[in-house]
């Protein structure tokens, strides 16, 4: 992608404003469209309101500021597009809303343009078959806010060309991301781990743990925030929306009641004041809530457990190898080429300590045959991978690397 290359950013919500934050903060010309006026105005007044507050301090000098804001120009008309070499779509996450603008962006793109969706869960194969164009199409995960995080999961798609992955990979060393590679599944690499590891975080409630207990162990341990206190930052409903997402694409799947019921009395966290904890006034502080402690103590008596004495070191390992069994599954499939590449995921985008080196790293330096047998003791099936490297007396830095496919067109200019 050549330094004239031009960006659309389909979609002013918080990915697409602080994504058209960075790249005007590289150099590259972007428009930022939207279906509605409201949601336009509204993502302008957020790109004003963040130089303005570089600029108060100090950070940007009036002019830069000013400089960069004349590279974001705002649209509602989708015929803009047709002046893109990479459109990326950062609309609301739902396969029927991605459809409708997916088709509306290829009956206007350029040929060869390329079109990347910043899902963070959903199929990007059938996102791809929305398009006459699936060899075009990818994904880019930006990570909130994408102007301050560094990871970017790139997704290649069964028919994306390798040098529309190239020239992705390309821009993201361009404009300071740390890129890795996923094959297409349920959360690709970091969100389908996240998603056992705070699985095993809701069970440890229900069997007598509290959210200030689970995230003290593993902040201790590390994590620059627990799972809970990291879920009030980013928004419950946004786990919310995926949980029923699954729940209805596999109905005998046990439903998280006590995360549904804190969701159902609107607390979605920081943004509202409430959420596993609760908020003060220009506060971020993590108070513990009675509503929760009731809400947690009413779904044990109905699930007809008697709580226990948990100890922190339990809670580590169970949340740990959580994302270490899951990581092993995601290495058996291919999903990710190696077992680096999810350490750096962890990382870059989800605070896991860095002195410890990423979830499968720290595997290998307890040890594999250790890992199994606490897997075992907590009634865990191990992923055929670990099980194989532990009788090896190997680590997953001895796991066979998935070798990316090689043919396709040139890169592109």
């Amino acid at each position: 992608m050549s330094n004239r290359a031009k960006v659309l950013i389909a979609g002013a919500g918080p990915v697409g404003l602080t994504a058209a934050l960075l790249l005007g903060s590289k150099g590259i010309p972007v428009t930022l469209l939207e279906a509605r006026q409201e949601a336009l105005d509204r993502g302008v007044a957020g790109i004003r309101k963040q130089y303005e507050g570089a600029v108060a301090k100090g950070k940007l000098k009036p002019d830069d500021a000013a400089a960069r804001a004349a590279l974001i120009t705002p649209s509602l008309d989708y015929a803009a597009a047709a002046r893109a070499d990479l459109v990326i779509e950062a609309v609301f996450e739902d396969l029927e809303v991605k459809k409708l603008v997916f088709r509306a962006l290829d009956a206007v793109m350029k040929r060869g343009a390329i079109l990347a969706t910043n899902t963070s869960t959903l199929n990007v194969d059938r996102i791809a078959a929305f398009t006459k164009r699936p060899g075009d199409v990818l994904g880019m995960h930006f990570f909130s806010p994408a102007n301050i995080m560094k990871l970017l999961e790139v997704v290649r798609a069964k028919k994306t060309r390798p040098d529309v992955l190239a020239t992705v990979m390309a821009l993201a060393r361009r404009i300071g991301k740390t890129a890795v590679v996923s094959g297409v599944c349920d959360g690709f690499i970091g969100n389908r781990m996240i998603n056992q590891y705070s699985q095993q975080a809701l069970l440890l409630l229900e069997e007598g743990a509290s959210p200030r207990q689970v995230d003290a162990a593993i902040e201790k341990f590390g994590f620059a925030m627990g799972p809970f206190r990291m879920s009030d930052l980013a928004g419950n409903d946004i786990s919310w929306h995926i949980r029923k997402r699954h729940y209805a694409e596999h109905p005998r799947q046990r439903k998280m009641r006590i995360a549904d019921r804190v969701c159902e009395l609107g607390r979605f966290g920081q943004k509202s004041g409430l959420g596993w904890y609760r908020y003060e006034a220009g506060r971020r502080d993590a108070i513990p809530d009675p509503v929760v402690d009731k809400i947690i103590a009413e779904e044990r008596k109905a699930l007809k457990v008697e709580p226990r004495k948990i100890a922190d070191a339990e809670i580590v390992d169970r949340l740990l190898y959580a994302l270490v069994n899951e990581g092993a599954h995601i290495l058996e499939e291919g999903i990710a080429q190696r077992a680096s590449d999810i350490d750096v995921v962890y990382l870059a985008g989800y605070g896991f300590p860095v002195q410890r080196g990423g979830p499968m790293f720290y595997a290998g330096r307890v040890g594999l045959g250790v890992v199994v047998r606490r897997m075992l003791e907590f009634g865990w099936k191990p992923a055929k991978l670990i099980t194989q490297l532990a009788a090896r007396g190997q680590t997953f830095e001895d796991a066979p690397v998935k070798k990316q496919p090689s043919k396709g067109r040139r890169g592109r200019g």
